[in-house]
């Protein structure tokens, strides 16, 4: 399993910082999963396979200084049987960003079944 923030999560980061870029109004506080088999790298720009529509998570930021945290909170619902692989989070619902994506073991979904992912950056 491999959590990374990609290559363009961190320049976009850069960029909200210094106001600039494309993305750079946006939050980054959509999820969505995938399917497909691999390993998560910091270039990688997509989910493996990504499924469905992202869900628009609920965004929060705790701490200060080297404690800082921000962090995505979102619960994606199968539209039918699934064998999800992989998650991340990304600056818009459709397009945009990928900032974070992580892989995990296959979870075998049935319809309606749910996922809730807590999407976490944290400096240390």
């Amino acid at each position: 399993m491999a959590v990374v923030l990609t290559n363009a999560g961190e320049d976009w980061a850069v960029q909200r910082m210094a106001g600039a870029g494309a993305d750079s109004s946006y939050t980054g506080s959509y999820v969505g999963w995938g399917t497909g088999a691999g390993t998560s790298a910091k270039t990688d720009t997509t989910l493996f396979t990504e499924t469905g529509s992202r869900v628009n998570g609920t965004v929060s930021v705790s701490g200060t200084g080297s404690a800082a945290k921000y962090q995505v909170v979102a619960t994606l619902t199968a539209g039918g049987a699934l064998a999800i692989t992989n998650a991340g989070n990304f600056t818009l619902s459709s397009a945009g960003t990928l900032i974070v994506k992580g892989d995990h073991s296959v979870v075998n979904l049935a319809s309606g079944d749910s996922i809730a992912y807590t999407i976490t950056l944290d400096p240390q």
